[in-house]
């Protein structure tokens, strides 16, 4: 072979090579250079601000008293209060179920339709 022919591809070789790593840097440099935002970063923030007021109402219904039912006597109690009434409830246990069996009952009652007329 002729030294020219060598040469020519040696010089080939080398320029292909730098040609490349002058682009892997270009790539590199720019895919850390840029970054784009997150794809759903507001909806990010929308569940999160969702999730802080469902747990917010959460807490409120767990800790206040409210009325579920008027017409079935149906009430939400704080758990602490709920708690004691129980346990003043069962310390006779006979009177405890007579009681369950009766809120049952009312709570499971058919509720009359009211008359427009």
């Amino acid at each position: 072979m002729n030294s020219q022919t060598i040469n020519r591809a040696s010089g080939a070789a080398i320029g292909f090579l730098i040609v490349s790593v002058i682009f892997a840097v270009l790539a590199f440099g720019l895919k850390f250079s840029v970054l784009p935002p997150a794809i759903n970063a507001d909806r990010a923030a929308e569940r999160t601000k969702a999730l802080a007021e469902i747990r917010a109402e959460e807490e409120k219904a767990l800790s206040k008293a409210a009325m579920i039912d008027a017409k079935r006597g149906i009430v939400r109690l704080p758990i602490e209060t709920a708690m004691k009434l129980a346990a003043q409830k069962w310390q006779n246990p006979v009177a405890g179920r007579a009681d369950l069996n009766a809120r049952l009952q009312k709570a499971n009652a058919p509720v009359k339709a009211e008359s427009f007329e």
